[in-house]
């Protein structure tokens, strides 16, 4: 009994949906080309689906159990779509709508590294969550750091001229009007130190 009310209940959900499809109409596909739309709320409709794909995509691509082939297919699905969602915010620019581009963040992997001139994937490629430690991508972002060449006693005196010492500091005349103004300044204020002390003095032994 139990069996046939589960069955009844089934196929009543399949006709009211199949009632609600035919109300809302055949589901509508996004244009190919973002230049075939000429409706900036459609614009936007699409450019709101991609975000989606993506997200679905990237939360898929986290799962490192699926595969080299897999992943690596998500991977160039999500680049795929980044490109198609910037293609839809130029249109959306386009039909007066904002700029999108400039608002949003960038959308980057976990480091921000992009390797597109080493892999010829394209300006722009990036990789996402399992993707990053596929066979000869991981390679690609370990930046190995400078090595640091200590010079030997003999190069660092090569280095050392007699401008190191000094000698040749009063050549240009500079530093000797700058030595002229310091001992000029500080005997101008010696001077009135002293005028300072003699007037106090004198006014002392007036009392």
């Amino acid at each position: 009994m139990a069996r046939n009310q589960e069955k009844a209940q089934s196929m009543l959900n399949r006709y009211l949906q199949a009632k609600n499809d035919d109300l809302k109409g055949p589901k509508q596909k996004r244009p190919y080309l973002a230049t075939e739309c000429r409706d900036l709320n459609e614009a936007d409709k699409w450019r709101q689906q991609i975000l989606r794909e993506i997200g679905k995509k990237v939360m898929e691509i986290q799962n490192a159990g699926l595969g080299e082939h897999r992943i690596r297919d998500l991977n160039d699905d999500i680049n795929k779509l980044i490109r198609e969602k910037g293609h839809w915010e130029r249109r959306i620019v386009e039909l007066g709508g904002p700029d999108y581009s400039k608002a949003a963040p960038k959308i980057t992997d976990s480091r921000g590294q992009e390797v597109a001139e080493l892999t010829g994937k394209g300006a722009g490629y990036r990789y996402f969550g399992a993707a990053k430690n596929l066979p000869g991508v991981k390679e690609l972002f370990e930046v190995e750091a400078p090595k640091q060449v200590r010079k030997t006693r003999f190069q660092m005196h090569k280095a050392i001229d007699p401008d190191y010492y000094g000698f040749r500091d009063e050549e240009d005349g500079l530093l000797e009007r700058v030595e002229a103004d310091a001992e000029r300044s500080m005997r101008a204020q010696a001077i009135l130190e002293w005028a300072e002390k003699e007037h106090e003095r004198a006014a002392a032994g007036g009392r």
